[in-house]
């Protein structure tokens, strides 16, 4: 039996996100590298070189003044991934797009045409926004409440997966000495009337190497949860210890199998920072400096309120009690987040300075030490069922080489990543099935001509 490897995924956000204000002032770092492609290409090689699975582009599409520094100016996901893909040749590429305000059509054409251009190597991370000031981007007057934005993205993510299934795989026959191009009989028309979406069909692009682009998906909430178990293929999480990774692990891949899956066909990867010492005591030291350097109370203070629907904290005392009455505005925005921070300060009694300045503390990350304690650690985690990987947010330059440098050659040697690419695509590299084609398969187990999908999707998340 093989051994299982861990995965790994590189974030790329270079200028600095949420809770990072001051990333960009690392001399490595270009100020305008949110917006530089030499720079996202530059990043994107040396994880290739490191035999990455994928780079990850997280997106939003609302700002304010008090925004993280890569969030005020970044680059559209779809576009710089296309620019990756002709600029690597394995490594998978993975885009953030929101199903609350794209329409599958769109969505499903500009992956499909990531997923061609890239050779099998794209995937779609799904997102509801939690945003709510997006609405007044798209013309809309209110943001959709939690169950509309889910049920949504239910809908939404399964026409998306329709349209690429327009053509079989031997649609296109391009016969030169009978003059036929196309076989019409592999070309399918959806006419979904849902409850969110009326899409007619076919997509005008056929599949790629892998069938369809993979699917991500990082909510946290319950709905966030099911729609991870019941669609995703790479889930996105945030885990603060082994205790927590293995509860997820165990939740999420529980809920896939509810839903008829085999727990096999997706892999976990949360989130985490690296930090890496000539010893452990060293390492520690370089993750104080480096979170304190982060460190701005009113920065802090203003950006609490993105989770909290962009309330705004600075008109209240800040030696007073935490304002439950803010959860209020969160109930279209980051709910799950906000109930966490307002429970935090409900059950220790803090005040709203209390709040900010817990949230601001420096934390020890589980993957803070020498080469040596970092490669056991992540050991222990992918042997314990905490995570099948790792998505790595690449922070400040130095540490991301010395994770390449040193840490990675300890676990190849243990076997526990890999030495070279096994697969040309994203799926094949992640260990997922190929997806072939719903009209294809179905004649195959039936025997017959299968029947066009022509009824309303139900959205039940």
């Amino acid at each position: 039996m093989l051994r299982r490897q861990l995965k790994l995924g590189a974030v790329l956000t270079p200028t600095g996100g949420p809770g990072h204000p001051y990333t960009w002032l690392d001399p490595e770092i270009p100020g305008d590298a949110s917006v530089d492609i030499d720079w996202y290409i530059e990043y994107a090689r040396l994880a290739e070189e490191a035999k990455f699975d994928l780079v990850f582009i997280v997106d939003s599409q609302f700002i304010t003044a008090d925004s993280p520094p890569h969030y005020l100016n970044r680059l559209e996901p779809l576009t710089l991934l296309s620019a990756l893909a002709v600029s690597t040749n394995n490594i998978g590429l993975v885009g953030t797009l929101t199903t609350s305000y794209n329409q599958p059509f769109n969505v499903a054409r500009r992956f499909a045409s990531l997923d061609l251009i890239s050779r099998g190597r794209a995937g779609w991370n799904v997102v509801t926004s939690g945003d709510g000031g997006t609405a007044g981007n798209y013309g809309l007057d209110e943001h959709y409440d939690y169950a509309t934005r889910y049920g949504r993205a239910a809908e939404h993510l399964e026409v998306v997966q329709a349209l690429w299934d327009s053509y079989e795989d031997d649609a296109f026959v391009r016969d030169r000495a009978t003059k036929r191009f196309l076989d019409p009989s592999r070309q399918h028309t959806l006419n979904h009337r849902g409850e969110y979406f009326s899409v007619t069909g076919p997509l005008n692009i056929s599949r790629s190497a892998q069938g369809q682009p993979v699917i991500f998906q990082a909510g946290d909430s319950d709905q966030g949860r099911d729609l991870g178990a019941r669609f995703g293929e790479g889930i996105f999480t945030h885990a603060p210890n082994f205790e927590a990774g293995v509860a997820f692990y165990s939740d999420i891949k529980s809920r896939a199998a509810a839903y008829g899956r085999s727990p096999e066909e997706l892999v976990v990867l949360p989130g985490a920072f690296i930090t890496v010492g000539d010893t452990d005591d060293e390492a520690r030291e370089i993750e104080r400096e480096t979170q304190l350097a982060d460190n701005d109370f009113q920065r802090s203070l203003r950006e609490l309120g993105r989770p909290f629907g962009w309330h705004d904290f600075s008109r209240y005392d800040l030696d007073a009690p935490f304002p439950q009455e803010a959860l209020a505005d969160a109930e279209r925005s980051f709910y799950t987040q906000a109930k966490k921070i307002t429970e935090l300060a409900s059950a220790n009694g803090f005040t709203l300075r209390q709040t900010v300045e817990t949230l601001n503390a420096p934390k020890k990350s589980p993957f803070t030490g020498s080469a040596e304690t970092v490669a056991n650690e992540l050991q222990r985690w992918l042997d314990g069922r905490a995570l099948d990987g790792i998505n790595i947010h690449i922070g400040h330059p130095a540490q991301f080489r010395r994770f390449v440098g040193e840490v990675l050659p300890i676990l190849r040697e243990r076997g526990a990543v890999r030495d070279e690419y096994e697969h040309d695509t994203l799926r094949g590299n992640l260990g997922l099935p190929f997806i072939e084609n719903r009209y294809t398969r179905s004649r195959s187990e039936n025997g017959a001509e299968p029947t066009p999908i022509d009824t309303a999707v139900p959205a039940t998340v």
